[in-house]
């Protein structure tokens, strides 16, 4: 119990800053020696998409003859000026056979002047000179088939970087739509669109796709000058990309489909039969049959207004006003009519039954 509290057992894994200074490198040649493989990283348990460091993969690094200064000179980088003086050529040759792809970029930086400053591996460079295939490279005149790629202004700096790159984003990628996602970061995301036509499956290319190396804050010159590199730019490159992201987002969405939104259903609820609603009734009222001495011989009262469910009458059309009676011609003039006697229920109730005599007044 004392032992563990005073010596607490070694953890297995640590953070990348710790791993450099425990390995005596810089930030900048720890992140170029797991680029180039020579230090071997596991993903990060925790989440977040980081990498950490195994103290089983410290212990072999540490155990290497002529550490640290064995590990430092296989991940050197140098830059124009340096490797040419390396190489023992001038800087003009060496900038003609590195835009021939003679000589891959490992790394770029831009300085203060925005301008791209390439890398390359000095292990490499000593490698090209002791070839014995590249010594006319070396001296002499350029043959005339590169000096005419060169009249043509080809420059594949940038497409070997971005070839380099990509199989570093591959070695470190562990699942399908993280290798696809490696795939599109070099491709427009107009060419992502042609290729997978998907909305879905373009969001999760997007979660897992890296951006390019960090160089300044996003939306800054240097940044833009960083996603240009990073994007290819040749026909016969971006075709080439295409094809192999069909390729791995096909391996993808056999192993695992993107993930859709899922349909949400509400249960249906037991509604009500609908009762319809009954019609209303139209109402009519029959004309009104008057009352005249001559009509009602009988002595009957005179019909009461019926009302007929469903059954319209049009009413009477109105007799014109200010009608002028015809004129008989030929014969005297006309006797007005007798008046008429008054209409109503109410008028035959009175002819019916006269009022009586009220007592005489004296």
């Amino acid at each position: 119990m004392a032992a563990n509290t005073i010596d607490p057992p070694r953890p297995g894994t640590c953070t990348p800053s710790r791993a450099a200074r425990e390995l005596g490198l810089r930030r900048s040649e720890f992140d170029l020696a797991v680029h180039l493989g020579r230090i071997r990283t596991v993903p990060d348990e925790g989440g977040g998409g980081g990498r950490r460091v195994e103290h089983a993969e410290i212990d072999r690094l540490r155990a290497q003859d002529g550490f640290p200064e064995s590990l430092r000179e296989r991940v050197r980088a140098v830059g124009t000026a340096e490797g040419a003086a390396l190489m023992d050529i001038p800087a003009g040759r060496f900038i003609r056979l590195a835009r021939l792809g003679l000589l891959v970029p490992v790394a770029f930086y831009l300085n203060r002047y925005r301008a791209v400053v390439w890398l390359y591996l000095a292990e490499e460079l000593r490698e090209f000179v002791s070839a014995p295939e590249n010594r006319h490279l070396l001296k002499g005149r350029t043959p005339e088939t590169l000096r005419g790629q060169l009249a043509t202004g080809v420059d594949l700096r940038a497409r070997n970087w971005r070839g380099r790159h990509l199989g570093f984003l591959l070695r470190q990628a562990e699942d399908p739509w993280a290798r696809a996602g490696a795939v599109a970061a070099f491709l427009a995301p107009v060419e992502v669109a042609e290729v997978i036509k998907d909305p879905y499956e373009r969001a999760v290319l997007n979660r897992f796709r890296p951006g390019p190396p960090g160089h300044g804050v996003p939306g800054s010159p240097a940044a833009a000058v960083a996603e240009r590199i990073m994007t290819a730019q040749d026909a016969d490159e971006i075709g080439w990309l295409r094809s192999d992201l069909a390729r791995s987002v096909g391996e993808a969405r056999t192993v695992s489909p993107a993930p859709r939104p899922a349909t949400r259903r509400d249960p249906t609820a037991v509604r009500a039969a609908a009762r319809p609603i009954p019609p209303m009734a139209r109402t009519v009222t029959a004309p009104r049959k008057e009352a005249t001495h001559s009509s009602d011989a009988t002595g009957r009262p005179p019909e009461l207004p019926v009302r007929l469910p469903g059954l319209h009458v049009p009413p009477p059309e109105p007799a014109a006003r200010g009608a002028v009676p015809p004129v008989r011609r030929g014969h005297g003039p006309v006797q007005p009519a007798a008046p008429r006697p008054p209409r109503g229920l109410r008028a035959w109730l009175r002819r019916r039954s006269p009022r009586p005599a009220g007592p005489v007044r004296v």
